[in-house]
């Protein structure tokens, strides 16, 4: 068991839902962006009323077949802009998808609780200092910036490792720590910066992820972003990320089942109906 900020997650605590909200125009998902104040502020209403229990800003897409990078002033002035909307709009705790220090010290120092690094603290090595100093609660994904071999389960164990050592280092505590695996952030090419080369199979990769959340908790919660993906798109042979809605709360629903404490996603009223069932069946 752990705690992202106030919520206690894991163990015998309900799965949560970590509802997104994308500031990135660039971000893949079209309908999840947010720019405007009134948009922002009426998004995140209506993922408090449907049932999510944080809010996770992102301020620059990651997607791997996309080349997306912005500057970290672009991105630190997007994610600061949707905080301060988020704080005056609802009391929901607010993640920040980022793995650049700066940007995660700016919401840090504006009361943000939680750390969500796609890179598992591997990209910047100034992100431990800033962690130590302000002690978040942390989601460390699976992440290595060198192309790795070996078997999805025990790789994905290996570098999710390697950054809980990173997170031992920056003085953040096992309650505070939740594991995320990376669906969709293992490829064998892509354009940007953030995801791990691979030489198998992506999809099978992910597949093999999903089956086996159980095998790789290592006594952490664990946290699972599936929707609206491109694996979602792959099995389903839908192009457009707005047609994968039912792939990805049924999706999410087998995570529930398989072992998945908290689900991070777009479609916070789908997928809360979703994993209230899987739930209700898992006993």
């Amino acid at each position: 068991m752990a705690k992202l900020a106030n919520i206690s997650v894991g163990g015998r605590n309900p799965v949560r839902i970590m509802g997104i909200l994308n500031t990135s125009p660039e971000s893949f998902y079209k309908k999840s962006i947010n720019t405007t104040r009134m948009k922002i502020r009426n998004t995140v209403i209506q993922m408090e009323n449907d049932g999510a229990d944080f809010i996770d800003v992102g301020g620059m897409s990651t997607a791997p077949y996309l080349s997306t990078n912005v500057s970290e002033k672009i991105e630190s002035t997007r994610i600061l802009n949707a905080v301060k909307i988020i704080q005056d709009s609802t009391n929901l705790p607010i993640s920040v998808d980022t793995c650049r220090s700066s940007v995660a010290k700016n919401a840090l120092e504006n009361d943000v609780e939680i750390i969500n690094d796609i890179s598992g603290l591997k990209y910047d090595k100034k992100m431990k200092d800033v962690l130590s100093k302000f002690q978040p609660s942390v989601i460390l994904c699976a992440y290595d910036s060198k192309t790795i071999s070996g078997s999805a389960i025990n790789s994905t164990k290996k570098l999710l490792l390697d950054s809980l050592k990173i997170a031992k280092k920056s003085n953040i505590f096992d309650k505070k720590i939740v594991l995320d695996p990376a669906i969709g952030f293992f490829r064998k090419t892509g354009k940007g910066k953030f995801f791990t080369k691979i030489k198998t199979d992506w999809v099978e990769r992910d597949l093999s992820v999903i089956k086996n959340l159980n095998s790789i908790k290592m006594n952490y919660p664990i946290l699972i972003s599936v929707s609206n993906k491109s694996i979602i798109g792959n099995l389903l042979g839908k192009e457009n990320p707005s047609d994968r809605l039912f792939g990805s709360i049924t999706t999410e629903a087998i995570c529930v089942l398989n072992g998945a404490n908290v689900i991070r996603t777009h479609n916070v009223v789908a997928t809360k109906d979703a994993i209230t069932i899987a739930s209700k069946l898992s006993k």
